[in-house]
């Protein structure tokens, strides 16, 4: 059984879910159904804007890793911020 439920929001922020939840290839009403359903699910409420990970994210946290792994871009420990100033002032970047 199915029913409506109106909700004020603005314009814009309608407009902007739309064409974002049309990217996903879904409708508005499928992604407010299935917050609504996480919210009854695990009572919480979760706002975020923290960045998720990205495809471009990931591979340059991978090579971060793969150099940490190598000691590949790595500078030595500094005991001073001046001398922290001399190496990169060295440094050829």
């Amino acid at each position: 059984m199915k029913t409506i439920i109106n909700i004020k929001a603005d314009k814009d922020v309608k407009e902007q879910a739309q064409i974002t939840a049309r990217e996903l290839g879904l409708p508005l009403s499928t992604l407010i159904n299935a917050y609504l359903k996480q919210f009854i699910r695990t009572k919480e409420v979760y706002l975020s804007s923290a960045p998720r990970m990205t495809t471009a994210l990931k591979k340059i946290i991978e090579q971060a890793q793969r150099d940490l792994a190598m000691g590949n871009n790595m500078s030595p420990p500094f005991e001073s911020g001046k001398k922290m100033d001399d190496y990169l002032d060295s440094a050829s970047l």
